[in-house]
Parts: C-alpha cells; sequence; structure tokens
C-alpha cells in the first residue's frame, strides 16, 4: 500500500466515525511501535542532519528535505533503548500535528494497519521511562502487541515553548471563579493535568477528568440515569479526539444525538484539528473545535458557551 493511498483511506475512514484508526507500525530494536496515520506527513530514508548546538540530548538536529528545516528526535534514545544494527536502512518519519513539523528517526517502517479503539488498552503501568508513562495505549495488532507512543508528550518535554502555557491564563486578566462543572476527556496524562491546571487557574475549579470517551460516556450515562439536571453534573465537555476504547468523534456522536444531553456544549480541543477532521467534527455536532496547545482560546470558548 503507498503512503498516498494509505491517507485518502484515513479520510474516509475519520468521515465515517466508526471508532477506528489507522496506524503506521514501525520498529526500534525488534519492539514495534505505532504512531496514527493523521500525525504522519511522509516517510524519508534516514538521511546526514546538521548539529545544533545546546540541543536538547535527544535531538539529533536538523535537515531540510524541501523549503522547511525540520528537527530530527532520536526516538530510541529518548526511549533508552539500544539500537541493533548498522542503521544503513533507518528511516525517518516526518510527523505534523499541532501545527508543528517533526521528524523522528526509527529503524524501519512496517506498514499501516487499521484498528478499533476498542481494542486498544491504556497501559496499566508506566513504561518506557517518565513520570507520567509515554504509552498512551497497547494495540493487540495480528499476532503483536504494538505500543502506541503519546508523542505530544515526547514533543512537550523536548520543546516546552511549543506546548500549553501556563501564562497565557494569566495574561487573560481577573477573573471569577466558576464552579460549573467541566468534564475533561484526554488520554495523555501530561496534557490532561496540564488542561486541568490551566482552568483550574483561570477560575474553573469544579473539573471531571477521564481518560478516554468511553470513560466520559459511563460518566455521562449515570449523571443521565440521576435524576437530576444534566448541568448539575456537566456544563461543557472538553475532549481530544485520539483516544482508547473510545474516540472523540464517537463521544460527539453520542451526546449530540442523546436527547438528553446534547445541549452540554461539547469542544473537541486536539492536536489534529485539519479541515477534514474539522469537516467530520462539524458533521457530528461539536459546538467548537480548536487545535492545541491554543489553552487561553480554549478558556474563552468555555467562557462563552458556558454563559
Amino acid at each position: 500500500m503507498g503512503f498516498a493511498e494509505s491517507t485518502s483511506q484515513t479520510k474516509i475512514l475519520l468521515e465515517s466515525g466508526t471508532n477506528e484508526l489507522e496506524i503506521m507500525e514501525f520498529m526500534i530494536a525488534g519492539e514495534s511501535f505505532g504512531i496514527n496515520v493523521a500525525k504522519v506527513r511522509e516517510i524519508l530514508m534516514a538521511q546526514d542532519v546538521k548539529k545544533m548546538p545546546n540541543s536538547h540530548p535527544v535531538v539529533e538536529g536538523v535537515f531540510k528535505p524541501r523549503d522547511e528545516i525540520i528537527t530530527v528526535i532520536d526516538l530510541a534514545k529518548y526511549l533508552n533503548i539500544p539500537r541493533t544494527g548498522e542503521g544503513t536502512h533507518d528511516i525517518f518519519i516526518v510527523t505534523h500535528f499541532n501545527k508543528l513539523s517533526f521528524a523522528f528517526h526509527v529503524e524501519n517502517v512496517v506498514g499501516i494497519g487499521r484498528v478499533s479503539w476498542e481494542e486498544i488498552r491504556k497501559p496499566d503501568r508506566i513504561i518506557y521511562g517518565g513520570d507520567e508513562g509515554v504509552a498512551t495505549g497497547i494495540a493487540q495488532y495480528k499476532d503483536r502487541l504494538v505500543t502506541i507512543l503519546d508523542f505530544e508528550k515526547i514533543i512537550a518535554e523536548i520543546s516546552p515553548e511549543s506546548s500549553i502555557q501556563y501564562d497565557e491564563i494569566d495574561m487573560l486578566g481577573k477573573r471569577q471563579d466558576s464552579h460549573k462543572p467541566v468534564l475533561i476527556v484526554e488520554d495523555s496524562m501530561l496534557l490532561s493535568k496540564m488542561i486541568v491546571d490551566c482552568l483550574h487557574r483561570a477560575g474553573y475549579k469544579n473539573t471531571i477528568k477521564t481518560d478516554n470517551g468511553q470513560e466520559a460516556w459511563n460518566y455521562l450515562s449515570e449523571a443521565k440515569s440521576s435524576g437530576e439536571p444534566i448541568l448539575n453534573h456537566v456544563s461543557c465537555i472538553v475532549s481530544d479526539i485520539e483516544m482508547p476504547l473510545m474516540d472523540g468523534h464517537r463521544l460527539t456522536k453520542l451526546v449530540k444525538e442523546d436527547s438528553v444531553l446534547k445541549d452540554i456544549p461539547l469542544i473537541l480541543f486536539s492536536s489534529l484539528i485539519s479541515e477534514e477532521i474539522y469537516i467530520k467534527g462539524k458533521e457530528l455536532g461539536a459546538d467548537e473545535q480548536i487545535t492545541k496547545p491554543e489553552i487561553a482560546n480554549l478558556v474563552s470558548i468555555i467562557d462563552r458557551l458556558i454563559r
């Protein structure tokens, strides 16, 4: 399967709302890892890079494939996995998300496969280093387990200025506290904590945190069955799109087709708001869609929708 063909199929897949995704599987030291194809711009043979002084230890350097200078990250070094082989067939996976492009140096790309989010499990314990883990999920694909990495966390650690900035909240000026409940649906532990911290700093003191769409749906279903007004439990939903068990698009579809829940404002806050994905979110009924890491914009939208 060619990559252009695969990305075309991914657009169809994303627009169908089937709670599935396509992952690109790649190898490091004989271990299988995966990345959502929607994050991948192209794959290139590894090439010489220009070293950059005082850069992060896992940054190999930069290269310029065309008119753009791209930073190359040594993924094996980041994961603290010894490389195998001579590196003669290594690959650069060039990604684009959060409006930024990076290249990840891996040993080889196996191919592209389709999996259901329902089959992707959150890791039971922290793996591959870091206080909060770098795996967002483990996927059973054919006869092997594929570790889906939290690429947003990797970039946030290497380039903190490209991630959520707390001082953006301070620039909003003096704010009043609100105890209206805001439901956060985010599988990345690092980003979830940052979003909650920023909302608290912005005055939204009552946040409910869930790790994926299924957990959020369970919470909403319980709230609905309580018999109390639903807005007593949730006044706004802020959801990622990529998540194990149930993605944000499926959650949006379920919420907006439910007679009790449909009036809850729902914001898709994702690194993947491309033109195609924006159209899909709009079709499903999302009230707003914004790209990470625009946290001040997120707060302003919550302000407007809750009022």
